[in-house]
């Protein structure tokens, strides 16, 4: 139950930074806010793993924060792209 709550605050987090970084007026709310976070974290690391994959047994990946807030801008963009208004 924690790890879900953990997923929401950092997907909240990475989600406000990629709203901040893209250019434009985002109208989202927390819970969509959230969500792009989290489906960031899932792009980025799916992006990380094709270049480098971690260490067996580790659940962490160096790159991981950075690569969900570029997963995040990209379905940020997406969005942005699908719904003008």
């Amino acid at each position: 139950m924690l790890h879900i709550i953990w997923s929401i605050i950092v997907g909240f987090v990475i989600g406000l930074i990629a709203r901040a970084i893209m250019p434009g007026m985002q109208h989202l709310g927390f819970i969509m806010t959230a969500l792009l976070g989290i489906g960031g974290s899932i792009v980025g690391g799916l992006i990380a793993r094709l270049f480098s994959k971690p260490a067996p047994g580790s659940s962490f990946h160096a790159a991981g924060f950075i690569m969900s807030i570029i997963g995040a801008l990209i379905l940020l963009f997406v969005w942005g792209r699908l719904n003008p208004g």
